[in-house]
């Protein structure tokens, strides 16, 4: 039964798809988690993982056992909370992915750290669309409607999106009265890191009027180093307005054509459906949800 040791390198590699972080992670080297997929490959009389020189990826079959390994890893989870004390004190790891929205996620998150003292985050925060099944995530947090139907879903809040700049821009180049006069000003642009496409500003549809030119000064696939940017002068941009909403407070930023504007977003926490929400999920969710959006809530 020595095979059944190589279980959890496996689960690790068909994780991070790599070797060499496997083994950082399990504290091994490379070459032993080789050997021991090599093992379980051998004993299994099947391959597990496609190799090259610059990747890794699972088989058919390797991502079928990935599944069944993840179910039964949660059931031996589920025991150990029910035949110890531990139970009503959630306690182990929990791997998240979350939107580059520092401001609004990590002052929740450490209350959450400070409540559940015994629960490990690990937190990739990242605007990509991660798969939450293969990728091994216990949740997500992300905008728009869900679509995957392998997880489980719960709407936490709404935003809606702003056009910002600093006051001392809007005195050097003036105010802009209309979508139209934007091809007075500079620019800034959010780009999405997995398509490179330039995100559109959500206008609304006027009769008899052309799309406004967007003369772009500065492109990022960060939406933080956006409103750095227009908080340091150098034109508008679009964000969601909870995290602008403090610099707006504080006359660090001003607000124009609001009027003009007509993007409404949601927030959601997805899971996996196939997967035990043991105690640590339950009051990671149950705290995001009150915690995130406390004024309009999440249904």
């Amino acid at each position: 039964m020595d095979w059944l040791g190589s279980i959890p390198v496996f689960m690790q590699v068909a994780e991070t798809r790599s070797f060499t972080e496997a083994g950082r992670l399990l504290g091994v080297s490379s070459s032993a988690v080789g050997k021991s997929i090599a093992r379980l490959e051998e004993r299994l009389e099947t391959r597990l993982f496609h190799r090259t020189t610059r990747s890794i990826s699972l088989t058919a079959e390797g991502a079928g056992l990935l599944e069944r390994c993840r179910r039964i890893a949660a059931e031996v989870e589920l025991a150990q909370f029910q035949l110890c004390d531990s139970a009503s004190a959630p306690v182990g790891k929990l791997r998240i992915s979350a939107p580059q929205a520092h401001s609004l996620l990590m002052p929740v998150l450490a209350e959450f750290m400070l409540r559940y003292p015994q629960i490990e985050l690990d937190v990739d925060l990242s605007d990509r669309m991660v798969d939450v099944v293969e990728e091994g995530f216990d949740l997500v947090v992300r905008t728009g409607n869900p679509k995957d139907s392998r997880l489980l879903a719960r709407q936490v809040g709404r935003f809606r999106m702003v056009l910002v700049g600093s006051p001392g821009y809007f005195q050097a180049r003036g105010l802009p009265q209309s979508p139209q006069e934007l091809h007075e000003h500079a620019c800034l642009r959010h780009i999405f890191h997995h398509t490179g496409k330039l995100e559109a500003w959500p206008f609304k549809p006027r009769l008899h009027q052309p799309e406004p030119l967007l003369p772009t000064r500065l492109t990022s696939s960060s939406t933080e180093a956006l409103e750095q940017a227009a908080r340091s002068g150098l034109g508008i941009a679009c964000l969601p307005d909870f995290m602008v909403r403090s610099a707006i407070e504080r006359q660090e930023l001003q607000a124009v054509l609001d009027e003009y504007l007509e993007f409404n977003g949601t927030f959601w926490l997805l899971w996996p459906s196939s997967r035990h929400a043991a105690a640590k999920l339950r009051v990671l969710i149950e705290h995001l949800s009150e915690r995130l959006f406390p004024v309009n809530g999440g249904q």
